[in-house]
């Protein structure tokens, strides 16, 4: 695991196997609070995507990790997941609906106003899909609901797109946990390498519209 660490900011709770470790039957409630808190209160440095590819591994390859019996594990876990990311969206949205502009003003450690100044602009150039495409961006997946709350997107319009986004992002990471877990068992006894390849992939969103933004500007 030390070589797993650098990457999670040398925080343990980033880390699926810890917290199993640390929570054990409460690991799942865990998880969904986790994204809630990721999906709307301003905390992009929660392990989301890591979590549900974990979830989905664990219960490929584990029993007890989410309640009820364990022929209902996979279609349970993906329903209260992608619950908690809609409540976590929901909930953001709300806040920056009542808070409004005030918000841009700020410009705090976690709260940078450059996050949101990017949220926007992605917002602006994608539209609705924004809130489906999104969801598998750091940071933006954080910050795109809280910008949808302070432009007053319409609610049953962001309520449907935001489902959407929920759904699909929850779907697609966990079952790829999940179907890995069944045709490489021995992937649950190398989950950090598991981990390494979804943060990879997490990042190269970041990383493209990092150099796309750069060759604009030096077109400019």
């Amino acid at each position: 695991m030390t070589g797993l660490y650098p990457l999670l900011f040398g925080i343990k709770w980033m880390d699926p196997n810890w917290l199993l470790d640390q929570f054990g039957s409460a690991f799942f409630w865990v998880c969904l609070v986790i994204i809630v808190i990721e999906c709307g209160l301003f905390f992009p440095f929660l392990p989301g995507d890591t979590l549900l590819f974990a979830i989905g591994l664990f219960v490929s390859t584990r029993d007890n990790i989410v309640p009820g019996p364990a022929s209902t594990d996979l279609l349970v876990a993906l329903v209260l997941l992608s619950l908690a990311a809609f409540a976590g969206n929901v909930l953001g949205y709300e806040i920056g609906r009542f808070i409004g502009p005030p918000l841009y003003e700020r410009d705090g450690k976690i709260l940078k106003r450059k996050y949101f100044d990017q949220t926007n602009a992605f917002f602006d150039k994608h539209g609705n899909k924004a809130l489906v495409i999104g969801r598998f961006v750091p940071f933006v997946r954080t910050y795109i609901t809280v910008v949808a709350g302070v432009t007053r997107m319409e609610r049953h319009r962001f309520f449907l797109w935001s489902g959407v986004g929920a759904v699909a992002w929850v779907v697609s990471i966990t079952l790829a946990g999940y179907f890995l877990g069944r045709n490489f068992p021995s992937l649950g006894e190398n989950i950090d390498k598991a981990i390494i390849a979804i943060l990879a992939f997490s990042v190269i969103p970041i990383v493209y519209e990092w150099w796309k933004h750069r060759r604009q500007r030096a077109s400019a």
